[in-house]
């Protein structure tokens, strides 16, 4: 970092420099501020228009990491000991109250950032702070200045260098994206898991999940699932006579959706990881030189964003159609309606089923690509944007609503390992216990999410 800045320091003087001699965005051919504290301040400032719900405190900590992690690269010529400061903030726990929306993720999340930046001045009172970032609602909201004094840490003073490559990055929605994607690859764990002991409790035929159909496919995401879905099937199980030789596709081809989203969530993460381990900013100094150019543009995030969408509404649709499965007395071996205790009088998971279906209709709105949005900006210097954030951010509502379909799918599992008196085990037994036989018809919403979230906190 220190021969970056010197570098960078050098050709300040004999050169023109994006956001230090110049100004920004399309107000580059007019000259900066001579002071490089008013330059920075100024660029935080006019970008704190974040609006909407905060990002969470989880999410947000991820994002300051990145960004100290890009700097820590040496090409962004950040002043070590702003780094530092910077650095002491985060270990210190200090985490800014930062708006989820109003990013294009074009010149990186300059918006969510901007409110970031200025929150750790210390000095704008419209900024805020978790509290406690590690409280699930992280402890109420108070203003960065208190915060800071309570931990004990200095507020930061930036320069224009250090502000522009603090906010020019992608990693606002790079950081919702790496936990989404850790969110979603294990519920694709579930969903196999759940495929094995749906074809237990139905005394499903084994043969769809068996290795060798894998092997000769080639695909090694649907063999990694297939030997999910068979870890759940006890040893010797066979078709039941009263099942049909091919089971309905939910059944008989989870394998192959639940590989083909496992194979795509293993690419995405070397994507993520690369651009974790990037530096997006701009300028960036190489080998002592100052280059332009455009590393802060998120295209690589929202591509990989986009794919979680639709690898979340495979899932969620292949478990909202085995809900049906087990709901359906031409599919769930006699087993009565609804699983109701006694049609007519009661409705079993009609309730639950009807909600499944809304979730599942509003994660494919939400599906719709955000790249596709593209709108030019900025006196058109921003004339294409990814909007990676924003993918991010309708991944994560998406995610949502696939656990609580998780939850009704796994409601109704476990009523019918009860009713077919399958021997429950490890995470079944957890959730049998959890779940009290459906006798009577009551409100399930809050099982719902209860056995989801034992499922997920079990397997994930």
């Amino acid at each position: 970092m220190a021969r970056s800045r010197d570098a960078f320091e050098r050709s300040c003087r004999t050169r023109d420099v994006y956001g230090t001699t110049r100004g920004f965005g399309p107000l580059v051919t007019y000259a900066a501020d001579p002071d490089p504290g008013v330059q920075g301040l100024g660029l935080i400032r006019h970008l704190a228009t974040g609006q909407g719900e905060p990002l969470t405190p989880a999410v947000t900590r991820t994002m300051l990491w990145l960004r100290l992690r890009s700097m820590a690269a040496g090409h962004s010529a950040v002043d070590p000991a702003l780094w530092q400061l910077f650095a002491d903030q985060w270990n210190a726990g200090f985490t800014p109250v930062v708006p989820r929306d109003g990013s294009l993720s074009a010149s990186g999340d300059l918006v969510p950032l901007a409110h970031a930046a200025l929150a750790a001045t210390g000095d704008d009172q419209s900024q805020l702070a978790w509290a406690d970032p590690k409280e699930a609602a992280g402890g109420g909201h108070h203003p960065p200045a208190e915060v800071l004094r309570r931990l004990g840490v200095p507020a930061l003073v930036w320069d224009a260098r250090g502000a522009l490559a603090f906010v020019n990055g992608t990693s606002a929605g790079l950081a919702l994206a790496l936990h989404n994607h850790r969110e979603l690859e294990a519920t694709a764990r579930l969903a196999a898991a759940v495929t094995g002991r749906l074809a237990e409790v139905l005394g499903a035929d084994p043969d769809p999940y068996h290795d060798a159909l894998s092997r000769v496919r080639g695909q090694p995401g649907q063999r990694r699932a297939a030997a999910l879905i068979r870890a759940e099937l006890p040893p010797g199980h066979v078709r039941s006579p009263e099942r049909p030789l091919q089971e309905r596709y939910s059944l008989r081809c989870a394998p192959q959706v639940l590989g083909a989203v496992l194979d795509q969530l293993r690419f995405q993460e070397t994507v993520l990881t690369a651009e974790a381990d990037g530096c997006t900013d701009n300028p960036v100094t190489v080998d002592g030189v100052i280059r332009h150019g455009g590393n802060f543009h998120a295209a690589p995030v929202v591509l990989a964003s986009e794919a979680h969408a639709s690898s979340v509404h495979q899932v969620a649709l292949l478990m909202e159609r085995q809900l049906a499965l087990l709901l359906d007395p031409r599919a769930n071996g006699g087993l009565p309606p609804l699983l109701a205790a006694r049609p007519g009088r009661d409705s079993g998971l009609a309730g639950v089923q009807i909600a499944a279906s809304s979730h599942l209709s509003r994660i494919r709105q939400l599906g719709y690509p955000a790249s596709m949005t593209t709108i030019p900006t900025n006196l058109d210097n921003q004339d294409h944007v990814p909007l990676a954030l924003n993918s991010a951010a309708a991944v994560s509502e998406m995610l949502t609503r696939l656990r609580w379909i998780s939850g009704a799918l796994l409601l109704a599992l476990t009523e019918t390992g009860r009713r077919t008196g399958s021997r429950a085990h490890g995470l079944w037994r957890i959730l049998t216990e959890a779940a009290a036989p459906l006798t009577h018809d009551r409100p399930l919403a809050a099982e719902v999410r209860l056995l989801a979230d034992l499922a997920l906190d079990t397997t994930g």
